[in-house]
């Protein structure tokens, strides 16, 4: 009688399930770029949502598919591509966000603090105490 080991490569992810989960994030990339386009705050947060859902699925698959073996080339392209496409995505928001903080600085600036000094030079008083801090 003969016993079989375990086998330690877990079940290959069919090709069907990667393809959904690509296509989800390939769609919800899709759709972000639209409401950022027409600047809908609504469908921004409802697309960004779904697509970081849709990321984490396609992740998990596409994590449990290599560890089965290699991936079929057209569908690593593919998500290289939307890794491309979201790392551009985020480095467009940066750029926005950081002019949207200049925008509001000059639109509010900060009220100025009154010009004191002391005995630690010009500047806002700060209360010293002689505790010292690591």
């Amino acid at each position: 009688m003969k016993f079989s080991t375990p086998s330690l490569t877990p079940p290959a992810v069919p090709d069907a399930v990667l393809e959904e989960s690509l296509c989800l994030v390939e769609r919800e990339l899709s759709e972000l770029g639209l409401a950022l386009q027409v600047r809908d705050s609504t469908a921004i947060d409802l697309h960004a949502s779904a697509l970081h859902r849709a990321l984490a699925h396609a992740i998990d698959c596409f994590s449990k598919a290599a560890q089965s073996g290699p991936l079929a080339p057209a569908l690593r392209n593919r998500l290289v591509s939307a890794s491309g496409q979201v790392a551009a995505q985020r480095e467009s928001l940066a750029r926005a966000t950081a002019a949207l903080d200049r925008a509001i600085e000059v639109l509010m600036p900060q009220p100025e603090e009154p010009a004191v000094y002391s005995a630690y030079g010009a500047g806002p008083r700060a209360v010293r105490n002689s505790v010292l801090q690591v």
